[in-house]
């Protein structure tokens, strides 16, 4: 080992009572020792860390003060605010709602006093539940008439909606005139306010009185299907249709929508897939409609609906329109006219001499839900024996089969 000298000893030990010291100097000039250093270097307890303590404690109460008056101004004003005769915001329909002759309470403070029959008696479900108009409904179409911004109008209108659902005395009250303000809005430059609107007239059409007067505006829903590629608006409005007995008088309207439809029904959104097969499917029955279906052009693609990966919802649908058109266009009304149809047919895809539908169909039979399994076995069926000649099965037995092979 190297030995260290006695002097090298003491001035390195020197130097470090200095250092030392001169740390334990500037500690205590900023206040920043603790009390043993500073009864170390001769002091009693600061008067700075009492002074501290005592500012800390000035601020921590003006600031909860301050807090505690900003909190009673936003109750103060919650309480005198009243929602205006025409509101901006959606209106909720469980708020509570006046009676005859009571003043409208606001929305931010409602009041939950029990009625005599238990519950509270402001809200408007309630009312309803008890026999008492709350005026919801009403307040909510006043509120359509005046002047509103698109958003504040898809806001009412859903609202309505939901009215007409939940509080069915007030929608059975309502009138014509209001079915035609609900309707002008199919008008609007908005889609969603055009989108609100169709579920609003929807809601309206389990209302027995009221299906002649939505039925007028069938023609404009047909219109906007065919003119406005848009998702949600598909579905809204055909929603509508399939919830309502198509008139007459819109089938010529119909027969200019039927290549919308198709595209529709070979689109990748399967809510509105459903929608549009469910409504050909209908129209499938109409006998002055069958040829426009049948000799519709579609994809070459086409029959990819049949196949096993699609969902089950959609694959059902499908197959219950194949039956219908196999079924329409074997009975002795259609079969009495020789028609021609287009190369690209729908036709052709499902019936014709080229169709691969056989095979598609004999995949489904074996699906893991069973009424895709019927509905598949239900088509084959049809194919094998036309519907007129189904009281004769050694006929169909004898005869081409839709089945066999070349």
């Amino acid at each position: 080992m190297m030995e260290t000298s006695p002097s090298k000893v003491e001035s390195w030990c020197g130097w470090q009572r200095e250092s030392s010291g001169s740390r334990r100097s500037l500690l205590g000039a900023s206040g920043l020792a603790p009390t043993w250093v500073q009864e170390d270097m001769g002091k009693s307890v600061p008067q700075d860390l009492g002074q501290l303590d005592i500012r800390k404690s000035v601020v921590g109460l003006a600031m909860g003060a301050g807090a505690i008056y900003l909190l009673y101004k936003a109750i103060k004003t919650g309480i005198k605010c009243q929602p205006p005769l025409c509101s901006t915001s959606p209106i909720c329909i469980a708020r509570e709602c006046p009676g005859p002759g009571e003043r409208a309470l606001s929305q931010e403070a409602p009041a939950f006093e029990a009625s005599s029959v238990g519950g509270p008696k402001g809200l408007a479900i309630e009312r309803e539940r008890h026999g008492r108009d709350s005026g919801e409904l009403r307040r909510l179409l006043n509120s359509l008439e005046c002047k509103q911004d698109e958003y504040t109008k898809s806001m009412i209108l859903h609202s309505i909606t939901r009215c007409v659902y939940l509080l069915e005395a007030e929608a059975s009250a309502c009138t014509t005139d209001d079915i035609m303000l609900v309707g002008s809005m199919l008008d609007d430059k908005d889609n969603s306010v055009k989108i609100q609107a169709l579920n609003t007239l929807k809601a309206f059409s389990g209302i027995r009185k009221f299906r002649l007067k939505i039925q007028e505006h069938s023609i404009k829903v047909l219109e906007l299907i065919s003119t406005i590629w848009d998702s949600e608006l598909h579905i809204a409005s055909l929603r509508l249709l399939n919830n309502l007995p198509l008139p007459d008088f819109a089938h010529p309207q119909l027969r200019r929508v039927m290549p919308a439809l198709m595209e529709i029904l070979q689109s990748n959104y399967i809510l509105a897939q459903v929608q549009a097969i469910r409504l050909l499917s209908s129209l499938a029955q109409k006998n002055d409609l069958l040829y426009d279906i049948l000799n519709c052009q579609v994809h070459s693609n086409f029959l990819n609906l049949f196949q096993a990966t699609q969902p089950g919802s959609l694959l059902f649908e499908v197959l219950l329109f194949a039956e219908r058109l196999s079924e329409g266009r074997n009975t002795p009304h259609y079969r009495a006219v020789k028609w021609h149809y287009n190369e690209k047919s729908l036709h052709e895809a499902l019936f014709g001499d080229e169709s691969r539908l056989a095979d598609r169909l004999l995949a489904l039979v074996i699906h893991p839900e069973e009424e895709v399994q019927i509905q598949a076995c239900k088509v084959i069926v049809s194919l094998q024996c036309p519907q007129d000649m189904q009281v004769r099965p050694s006929f169909c037995q004898a005869s081409h089969s839709y089945f066999n092979g070349e």
